[in-house]
């Protein structure tokens, strides 16, 4: 009965606090309610009434007017500390398996009133001080699995200035990220693997599939022997810049996800040497290029395969 009616509750947040890239703060935006020590405050505020009451004294009870008018006025400033705040939401356009998500958010006021707000996602919380027209937080997430990717809800909050009420909303992102698999390390497969070539092993570059008229001198033996298939080790000595084509037919793996990581690391190891490289999928092709947006065209689709 408990799970049911949290996941009612969180389905209620997902609903309402829906964000696309920006939002202003309005007030049906706005939860206020009172906060752990405010419910410490109604009792001391409760027993100077009885006691007032009783004693028909004036003076007490008019203290009690005074503690109700100060949580009173703890409200409206709360509440302050989120209206007319504006957000807007800013994310990476593909993210990968093992590497921190980057997701900024940028808040904005018209004036530059402090704020003193506290912003939560996941199992994470950071402080913000906002005391300017515009400045911009930085979140991270990370990722656990290759394919679509939906960002937890953000809970931004407010204490001040006597931590009796709090006022809060969330952040419900509408869109998604797509996530590209880990990469396979290929260096640390073969930096024990003994060279029988004049290369070293500091030059190891890469493996590639083989192609007509390449030399049997540098093919990986230990591939072979695995019935794994042809693979070259490609070494700096050898080229200066190269092109490689992907093949998904070609990696020699069973696993579709263990194909998508080495690809992955094949990828990663074209753009941190330069060299021109080619994707090939079952349903999909990207055409040789390197680059930021080879890479990132890469990336997203090894992540929807």
């Amino acid at each position: 009965m408990q799970s049911r009616f949290k996941q009612q509750v969180r389905q209620w947040i997902a609903k309402r606090f829906q964000v696309d890239r920006s939002k202003t703060l309005l007030q049906k935006d706005i939860l206020v309610f009172i906060h752990t020590h405010g419910f410490l405050y109604l009792a001391l505020i409760l027993i100077t009434f009885i006691a007032g009451i009783n004693y028909g004294n004036n003076l007490i009870l008019g203290f009690c007017f005074l503690l109700s008018a100060i949580l009173c006025i703890s409200f409206y400033l709360t509440f302050k500390q989120l209206h007319a705040l504006h957000i807007e939401v800013m994310n990476t356009e593909v993210g990968q398996v093992g590497q921190v998500l980057a997701l900024k958010l940028f808040l904005k006021q018209k004036s530059n009133v402090a704020r003193y707000l506290r912003v939560q996602w996941h199992d994470q919380e950071q402080i913000f001080y906002l005391d300017q027209a515009q400045q911009s937080l930085e979140l991270g997430f990370f990722p656990q699995q290759r394919g679509e990717y939906a960002f937890d809800t953000i809970k931004i909050y407010s204490t001040y200035p006597l931590g009796l009420v709090r006022a809060w909303t969330y952040l419900n992102l509408k869109q998604k990220v797509w996530i590209a698999p880990k990469a396979y390390d290929w260096q640390k497969e073969h930096k024990n693997q003994p060279s029988h070539t004049n290369d070293s092993l500091d030059e190891f570059r890469e493996l590639r599939t083989f192609q007509q008229g390449d030399s049997y001198q540098n093919v990986a033996w230990k591939q072979v022997a695995r019935g794994q298939g042809f693979f070259i080790k490609m070494f700096e000595a050898q080229a200066n810049h190269q092109h490689l084509e992907i093949d998904y037919q070609q990696i020699p793996v069973q696993s579709h996800e263990e194909k998508l990581s080495f690809m992955m690391g094949l990828i990663e190891q074209c753009e941190q040497f330069g060299d021109d490289y080619a994707l090939i999928l079952p349903h999909a092709r990207l055409e040789s290029g390197q680059g930021s947006s080879q890479l990132i065209q890469a990336k997203r689709l090894l992540a929807q395969a």
